[in-house]
């Protein structure tokens, strides 16, 4: 892998490229035009983590790339300053650097070091060890939180110290709402702030219920597998009378929960189970206390909102979502999200298909589709 190289100047060539590929790439399917989504050139990514270096009395951090000569091997390319970060990572990273480099309690065997941060300046720092944490470590650590004015935690095997909070809580604003998530310390989240921002936008307004084709409110409800800490729940939940996600990720879960409160929406649950848990339940296949909780007679589904991972979704959960008439498909991967759709377009149309631009100045793209079913 080799590290992104930050040129505004060829951001927009960059872009261009990717429209073009995934114009082509999707053709078959006969899309509507492209919807482009851009990135700011610099700074946009809101999550990093370097390796820590010490060499004699310097320490430093670097990443590794794959060594152009020989793809196997890796080099170490020192990192001072990182443009693809937030400037709140840019910031921390040299002043935590001046703060440990003649610290030997904080210093010794650091090998790790992961930024997390928002929008509006709040950061998490995880320090990671090869070595156990103990009380001197604790304060002197305390000490660093004030002065850096952001909230630490530190690990090694099978320690986790946390000395403030485990999380941030980002605020996305998207048509005139602010919206509130709680971001948990090593579990996921959208990178790229800004450009979730425009997924939140784009998704809220496919799923209107006049983009539906929906007269009256109670227009069905939505079903969102793979919701993560509520992303795409939270911000979706008005335009539906009620909202049933599933997640497996117990964190991602709690968080999730945290959420919904945090952003008072009170038509959504969100149930702990994988995506075929739900599918056999939602077939009679499966029965328990968990699915009886669920009460799923009571819903009426007509929309379905899929995030999964760069796997994609397999033939049967593909037949499970062909059944609703209205699909929100959200892919981090164009090649499964093609191989998908050449089953999902049997019976569903693509009435909007969109590019996000998560990560500039790599050949990586996130899409969007919305496909409503054909005999609507």
């Amino acid at each position: 892998m080799s590290l992104p190289v930050v040129d505004p100047d060829q951001y927009q060539a960059q872009l261009d490229a990717k429209r073009e590929r995934i114009s082509a790439q999707f053709a078959r399917f006969e899309p509507p035009r492209l919807e482009v989504f851009a990135s700011p050139v610099s700074h946009y990514r809101m999550r990093a983590e370097f390796r820590l270096w010490h060499d004699g009395d310097d320490v430093y951090y670097v990443m590794f790339e794959a060594d152009a000569n020989d793809p196997k091997q890796k080099r170490n390319v020192r990192v001072d300053q990182y443009p693809v970060a937030s400037r709140r990572i840019n910031e921390l990273m040299q002043r935590l650097i001046d703060e440990i480099r003649d610290n030997t309690v904080l210093r010794r065997k650091l090998f790790q070091v992961e930024f997390l941060t928002t929008l509006s300046g709040e950061a998490l720092i995880s320090l990671i060890y090869h070595r156990q944490l103990d009380e001197a470590w604790q304060q002197q650590a305390l000490e660093l939180q004030a002065r850096l004015g952001a909230s630490i935690i530190g690990r090694a095997r099978k320690q986790r110290i946390v000395l403030e909070r485990d999380h941030v809580f980002e605020r996305l604003d998207v048509d005139g709402h602010s919206f509130i998530y709680q971001q948990v310390e090593n579990s996921f989240t959208q990178p790229n702030a800004e450009v979730a921002q425009h997924m939140l936008r784009w998704a809220r307004d496919v799923v209107r219920p006049e983009s539906r084709g929906v007269i009256k409110a109670e227009g069905g409800d939505m079903v969102e597998l793979y919701c993560g800490n509520g992303n795409f729940t939270i911000a979706l939940a008005e335009h539906f009378p009620r909202v049933l996600a599933t997640e497996i990720s117990r964190t991602s879960v709690a968080s999730a929960q945290v959420n919904l409160a945090e952003n008072n929406i009170d038509n959504a649950v969100i149930a702990r189970m994988s995506s075929e848990e739900f599918s056999a339940a939602l077939a009679g296949e499966s029965a328990g206390r968990r699915v009886s909780a669920l009460e799923l007679d009571g819903y009426d589904f007509s929309t379905v909102l899929v995030d999964p991972p760069r796997a994609g979704l397999d033939a049967k959960s593909c037949e499970e979502i062909a059944k609703y008439a209205n699909i929100v498909y959200i892919s981090c991967n164009p090649d499964t999200l093609a191989a998908n759709l050449d089953l999902l377009s049997r019976t569903h149309r693509i009435v909007r298909f969109a590019l996000f631009d998560q990560f500039p100045y790599t050949d990586h793209c996130e899409c969007g589709v919305f496909l409503q079913a054909r005999n609507n």
